[in-house]
Protein backbone atom coordinates (compact mmCIF):
# COMPACT_ATOMS: atom_id res chain seq x y z
CA UNK A 1 0.00 0.00 0.00
CA UNK A 2 1.34 3.52 -0.50
CA UNK A 3 0.23 6.94 1.05
CA UNK A 4 -0.45 9.61 -0.68
CA UNK A 5 2.38 11.38 -2.55
CA UNK A 6 3.80 8.10 -3.23
CA UNK A 7 5.69 7.61 -6.67
CA UNK A 8 5.35 11.24 -7.49
CA UNK A 9 7.86 14.60 -6.85
CA UNK A 10 11.62 14.12 -6.50
CA UNK A 11 13.25 11.02 -5.57
CA UNK A 12 14.17 10.98 -1.75
CA UNK A 13 17.05 9.31 0.07
CA UNK A 14 16.61 6.29 1.87
CA UNK A 15 15.01 6.54 5.88
CA UNK A 16 18.27 6.49 8.21
CA UNK A 17 16.20 3.55 10.22
CA UNK A 18 14.23 0.80 9.31
CA UNK A 19 11.20 0.99 9.98
CA UNK A 20 8.76 -2.12 10.96
CA UNK A 21 6.73 -3.00 8.25
CA UNK A 22 3.01 -3.63 10.23
CA UNK A 23 1.34 -6.73 9.26
CA UNK A 24 -2.33 -5.30 10.76
CA UNK A 25 -3.51 -2.07 10.29
CA UNK A 26 -3.38 0.57 12.69
CA UNK A 27 -6.21 2.08 15.13
CA UNK A 28 -7.39 5.32 15.14
CA UNK A 29 -9.56 6.27 18.39
CA UNK A 30 -11.67 8.94 18.79
CA UNK A 31 -14.56 10.22 20.79
CA UNK A 32 -18.15 8.99 19.46
CA UNK A 33 -18.69 8.29 15.40
CA UNK A 34 -18.38 10.35 12.31
CA UNK A 35 -15.04 12.18 10.64
CA UNK A 36 -12.16 11.77 10.21
CA UNK A 37 -12.16 8.36 8.65
CA UNK A 38 -8.59 7.08 7.54
CA UNK A 39 -9.05 4.71 5.14
CA UNK A 40 -7.95 2.16 2.37
CA UNK A 41 -9.30 2.77 -1.23
CA UNK A 42 -6.60 1.76 -2.99
CA UNK A 43 -8.77 -1.75 -3.77
CA UNK A 44 -11.52 -0.09 -5.32
CA UNK A 45 -9.19 2.35 -7.50
CA UNK A 46 -7.84 -0.96 -9.49
CA UNK A 47 -4.71 -1.25 -10.90
CA UNK A 48 -2.84 1.63 -12.84
CA UNK A 49 -5.50 3.86 -10.64
CA UNK A 50 -3.95 7.73 -10.35
CA UNK A 51 -2.67 7.38 -6.58
CA UNK A 52 -3.82 10.21 -4.60
CA UNK A 53 -5.79 11.48 -1.71
CA UNK A 54 -9.51 12.21 -2.54
CA UNK A 55 -11.31 14.11 0.59
CA UNK A 56 -15.67 14.24 1.18
CA UNK A 57 -17.98 15.04 3.64
CA UNK A 58 -14.58 14.75 6.07
CA UNK A 59 -13.48 11.24 4.90
CA UNK A 60 -9.92 11.23 3.99
CA UNK A 61 -8.32 8.01 1.40
CA UNK A 62 -5.10 7.91 2.05
CA UNK A 63 -3.98 4.62 0.58
CA UNK A 64 -3.70 3.14 4.36
CA UNK A 65 -6.14 0.83 6.34
CA UNK A 66 -7.20 1.98 9.84
CA UNK A 67 -9.58 0.76 12.52
CA UNK A 68 -11.80 3.22 13.68
CA UNK A 69 -12.13 2.66 17.58
CA UNK A 70 -14.21 4.61 20.66
CA UNK A 71 -11.23 6.50 22.47
CA UNK A 72 -12.61 5.49 25.72
CA UNK A 73 -11.42 1.97 25.20
CA UNK A 74 -7.87 3.65 25.06
CA UNK A 75 -7.56 5.54 27.87
CA UNK A 76 -6.81 3.89 31.68
CA UNK A 77 -9.32 4.68 34.00
CA UNK A 78 -7.38 6.58 36.69
CA UNK A 79 -7.88 10.32 37.90
CA UNK A 80 -6.49 12.54 36.47
CA UNK A 81 -3.07 14.13 37.98
CA UNK A 82 -4.25 17.48 40.05
CA UNK A 83 -0.07 18.25 40.05
CA UNK A 84 -0.22 18.14 36.02
CA UNK A 85 -3.37 20.25 35.95
CA UNK A 86 -1.80 22.71 38.02
CA UNK A 87 1.73 22.62 36.21
CA UNK A 88 -0.39 22.92 33.27
CA UNK A 89 -1.91 25.89 34.19
CA UNK A 90 1.39 27.46 35.53
CA UNK A 91 2.58 26.87 32.50
CA UNK A 92 -0.04 28.76 30.27
CA UNK A 93 0.10 31.55 32.51
CA UNK A 94 3.88 31.81 32.00
CA UNK A 95 4.73 30.58 28.87
CA UNK A 96 1.42 31.13 26.57
CA UNK A 97 3.12 32.50 23.15
CA UNK A 98 3.19 36.33 23.52
CA UNK A 99 2.04 37.75 20.54
CA UNK A 100 0.48 41.41 19.60
CA UNK A 101 -2.77 42.75 19.58
CA UNK A 102 -4.94 40.87 17.11
CA UNK A 103 -5.97 44.25 15.66
CA UNK A 104 -2.11 45.08 14.94
CA UNK A 105 -1.13 41.39 13.13
CA UNK A 106 -1.41 43.66 10.04
CA UNK A 107 1.78 45.25 10.47
CA UNK A 108 4.09 42.17 10.24
CA UNK A 109 2.47 41.19 6.85
CA UNK A 110 0.11 38.66 7.84
CA UNK A 111 -3.97 38.36 6.76
CA UNK A 112 -5.40 39.97 3.45
CA UNK A 113 -5.59 43.33 2.16
CA UNK A 114 -9.25 44.57 2.76
CA UNK A 115 -11.36 47.51 2.68
CA UNK A 116 -12.91 49.42 5.87
CA UNK A 117 -13.43 52.48 7.69
CA UNK A 118 -10.88 54.47 8.91
CA UNK A 119 -10.34 53.26 12.56
CA UNK A 120 -7.33 55.62 13.51
CA UNK A 121 -4.88 52.61 12.75
CA UNK A 122 -4.00 52.94 8.69
CA UNK A 123 -2.99 56.02 6.61
CA UNK A 124 -3.67 53.62 3.50
CA UNK A 125 -6.63 55.49 2.15
CA UNK A 126 -8.66 53.41 -0.42
CA UNK A 127 -9.40 56.75 -2.42
CA UNK A 128 -12.33 55.22 -4.80
CA UNK A 129 -13.94 53.46 -1.81
CA UNK A 130 -13.95 56.84 -0.04
CA UNK A 131 -15.29 59.10 -2.76
CA UNK A 132 -18.15 56.74 -2.98
CA UNK A 133 -18.90 57.51 0.36
CA UNK A 134 -18.11 61.16 0.74
CA UNK A 135 -20.93 61.73 -2.62
CA UNK A 136 -23.89 60.68 -0.24
CA UNK A 137 -22.22 62.52 2.70
CA UNK A 138 -21.32 66.04 1.75
CA UNK A 139 -20.12 66.34 5.52
CA UNK A 140 -18.34 63.32 6.31
CA UNK A 141 -17.22 62.14 9.32
CA UNK A 142 -13.64 60.34 10.24
CA UNK A 143 -15.05 57.05 10.14
CA UNK A 144 -16.44 58.28 6.55
CA UNK A 145 -12.98 57.66 5.18
CA UNK A 146 -12.22 54.10 3.67
CA UNK A 147 -8.60 53.06 4.10
CA UNK A 148 -7.01 49.47 3.83
CA UNK A 149 -6.17 47.51 6.00
CA UNK A 150 -4.70 44.01 6.47
CA UNK A 151 -7.27 41.81 8.24
CA UNK A 152 -6.15 38.92 10.17
CA UNK A 153 -6.45 35.41 8.71
CA UNK A 154 -8.28 32.37 10.61
CA UNK A 155 -5.91 29.37 11.43
CA UNK A 156 -6.72 25.78 12.26
CA UNK A 157 -4.21 24.04 14.07
CA UNK A 158 -4.03 20.29 14.56
CA UNK A 159 -1.24 19.50 17.20
CA UNK A 160 0.21 16.01 16.53
CA UNK A 161 2.02 14.84 20.04
CA UNK A 162 4.42 11.46 20.15
CA UNK A 163 2.84 9.78 23.21
CA UNK A 164 5.16 6.51 22.43
CA UNK A 165 7.55 5.28 25.00
CA UNK A 166 6.56 6.93 28.90
CA UNK A 167 5.06 10.66 29.53
CA UNK A 168 7.34 10.77 32.58
CA UNK A 169 9.62 13.86 33.58
CA UNK A 170 10.41 16.54 30.68
CA UNK A 171 8.57 14.94 27.88
CA UNK A 172 5.59 15.16 30.10
CA UNK A 173 6.52 19.29 30.65
CA UNK A 174 7.13 19.55 27.05
CA UNK A 175 3.72 18.49 26.18
CA UNK A 176 2.03 20.63 28.78
CA UNK A 177 3.85 23.57 27.74
CA UNK A 178 2.89 22.82 24.19
CA UNK A 179 -0.83 22.53 24.84
CA UNK A 180 -0.77 25.48 26.97
CA UNK A 181 1.06 27.96 24.63
CA UNK A 182 -1.03 26.82 21.52
CA UNK A 183 -4.60 26.92 23.73
CA UNK A 184 -3.73 30.49 24.97
CA UNK A 185 -2.74 31.62 21.71
CA UNK A 186 -5.48 30.40 19.33
CA UNK A 187 -7.95 30.93 22.09
CA UNK A 188 -10.58 33.21 20.79
CA UNK A 189 -10.56 35.12 16.92
CA UNK A 190 -12.45 31.75 15.57
CA UNK A 191 -8.53 30.11 15.81
CA UNK A 192 -9.27 26.22 16.22
CA UNK A 193 -6.95 23.45 18.11
CA UNK A 194 -7.47 19.82 17.55
CA UNK A 195 -4.88 17.39 19.56
CA UNK A 196 -3.87 13.88 17.90
CA UNK A 197 -1.44 11.63 20.06
CA UNK A 198 -0.05 8.59 18.76
CA UNK A 199 2.43 6.00 18.63
CA UNK A 200 2.19 3.10 16.26
CA UNK A 201 -1.84 4.08 16.57
CA UNK A 202 -3.26 7.54 16.96
CA UNK A 203 -5.83 8.92 18.96
CA UNK A 204 -7.82 12.17 18.47
CA UNK A 205 -8.58 13.93 21.37
CA UNK A 206 -9.84 17.02 20.54
CA UNK A 207 -11.74 17.69 17.23
CA UNK A 208 -11.38 21.26 15.57
CA UNK A 209 -15.44 21.48 15.82
CA UNK A 210 -15.14 20.36 19.84
CA UNK A 211 -12.33 22.06 21.81
CA UNK A 212 -10.92 20.57 24.86
CA UNK A 213 -9.18 23.07 27.97
CA UNK A 214 -5.64 22.74 27.97
CA UNK A 215 -5.86 20.49 31.32
CA UNK A 216 -8.05 18.04 30.33
CA UNK A 217 -6.06 17.56 27.20
CA UNK A 218 -3.20 16.88 29.27
CA UNK A 219 -5.45 14.34 31.94
CA UNK A 220 -6.14 12.49 28.54
CA UNK A 221 -2.37 12.31 27.30
CA UNK A 222 -1.30 10.91 30.76
CA UNK A 223 -4.11 8.31 30.68
CA UNK A 224 -2.65 6.73 27.86
CA UNK A 225 -0.57 3.57 28.16
CA UNK A 226 2.70 3.50 27.58
CA UNK A 227 3.78 2.16 24.00
CA UNK A 228 6.67 1.23 21.95
CA UNK A 229 6.14 1.71 18.21
CA UNK A 230 6.14 5.03 16.49
CA UNK A 231 4.68 5.75 13.18
CA UNK A 232 4.31 9.13 12.49
CA UNK A 233 3.37 8.69 9.11
CA UNK A 234 -0.44 7.40 10.33
CA UNK A 235 -0.33 10.11 12.64
CA UNK A 236 0.43 12.69 10.05
CA UNK A 237 -2.39 11.42 8.08
CA UNK A 238 -4.84 11.70 10.50
CA UNK A 239 -3.91 15.16 10.77
CA UNK A 240 -4.51 15.47 7.37
CA UNK A 241 -8.13 14.01 7.56
CA UNK A 242 -8.77 16.45 10.43
CA UNK A 243 -7.91 19.38 8.38
CA UNK A 244 -9.94 18.39 5.57
CA UNK A 245 -12.95 19.54 7.36
CA UNK A 246 -11.29 22.72 7.97
CA UNK A 247 -12.74 25.72 6.19
CA UNK A 248 -9.86 27.74 7.29
CA UNK A 249 -7.41 30.15 5.30
CA UNK A 250 -4.14 28.92 7.14
CA UNK A 251 -4.51 25.20 8.01
CA UNK A 252 -1.56 24.33 10.31
CA UNK A 253 -0.10 20.77 11.50
CA UNK A 254 2.53 21.31 14.69
CA UNK A 255 4.48 17.84 15.11
CA UNK A 256 5.94 17.32 18.58
CA UNK A 257 8.12 14.52 18.50
CA UNK A 258 11.90 12.98 18.61
CA UNK A 259 11.11 12.03 14.78
CA UNK A 260 12.37 8.45 15.78
CA UNK A 261 10.02 6.80 13.14
CA UNK A 262 10.13 3.18 13.30
CA UNK A 263 6.94 1.66 12.14
CA UNK A 264 4.77 1.85 9.18
CA UNK A 265 5.83 3.85 5.25
CA UNK A 266 7.78 6.51 5.07
CA UNK A 267 6.19 9.70 6.72
CA UNK A 268 7.59 11.98 4.24
CA UNK A 269 4.96 11.06 1.44
CA UNK A 270 2.14 12.52 3.37
CA UNK A 271 4.06 15.26 4.82
CA UNK A 272 4.08 16.44 1.73
CA UNK A 273 -0.09 16.81 1.34
CA UNK A 274 0.00 18.45 4.41
CA UNK A 275 -0.60 22.73 4.08
CA UNK A 276 2.00 23.84 6.75
CA UNK A 277 3.77 21.15 8.44
CA UNK A 278 6.02 22.69 11.64
CA UNK A 279 8.22 20.15 13.85
CA UNK A 280 8.92 20.71 17.68
CA UNK A 281 11.60 17.67 17.05
CA UNK A 282 12.36 16.34 21.34
CA UNK A 283 16.36 16.55 20.84
CA UNK A 284 16.75 15.80 24.47
CA UNK A 285 17.87 11.95 23.98
CA UNK A 286 17.53 9.79 20.58
CA UNK A 287 16.21 12.10 18.04
CA UNK A 288 16.04 12.05 14.02
CA UNK A 289 17.31 15.22 13.00
CA UNK A 290 17.76 14.74 9.35
CA UNK A 291 13.98 13.10 9.31
CA UNK A 292 12.62 16.09 10.63
CA UNK A 293 14.27 18.55 8.78
CA UNK A 294 12.56 16.62 5.96
CA UNK A 295 8.89 16.33 7.31
CA UNK A 296 9.11 20.65 7.85
CA UNK A 297 10.93 21.19 4.43
CA UNK A 298 7.96 19.00 2.54
CA UNK A 299 5.66 20.47 4.28
CA UNK A 300 6.11 23.72 3.52
CA UNK A 301 7.25 24.85 7.34
CA UNK A 302 9.78 25.46 9.51
CA UNK A 303 11.92 22.99 12.38
CA UNK A 304 12.99 23.97 15.79
CA UNK A 305 14.75 21.97 18.23
CA UNK A 306 14.15 21.81 21.80
CA UNK A 307 15.76 20.39 24.94
CA UNK A 308 13.21 21.69 27.39
CA UNK A 309 9.62 22.84 28.34
CA UNK A 310 11.21 26.39 28.51
CA UNK A 311 12.33 25.96 24.99
CA UNK A 312 8.53 25.38 23.73
CA UNK A 313 6.74 29.05 23.68
CA UNK A 314 10.21 30.80 22.09
CA UNK A 315 10.26 27.63 19.47
CA UNK A 316 6.45 28.13 18.89
CA UNK A 317 6.69 32.06 18.27
CA UNK A 318 9.31 31.33 15.18
CA UNK A 319 6.95 28.42 14.09
CA UNK A 320 4.22 30.38 14.13
CA UNK A 321 5.25 33.58 13.35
Amino acid sequence: MRLPGAGSGPRMAPLRRRPKQLTEPPALFRAGTGPPVVTDGAADRGAGAADGAAGGQGTLVTGRRARLRDVAELLEDRPADPEVAAMAQRIARRLAIRRRSREHRGERGAGRIASMPYRYRSDDIDLDRTLEVLTERPVPEDTDIVVRERVRTRRDVVLVVDVSGSMRGEKVRIAAATVAALSADLAGGGDRLALVAFWSDAALLAPLDAPVPADRLLAQLLRIPARGLTDVGFALAAAHAELARSTARRRTTVLLSDAVHNAGPDPRLIARRLPELHVLLEADGEHDAPLAADLARLGRGRLAPIRTHRDVAPALNRLLA
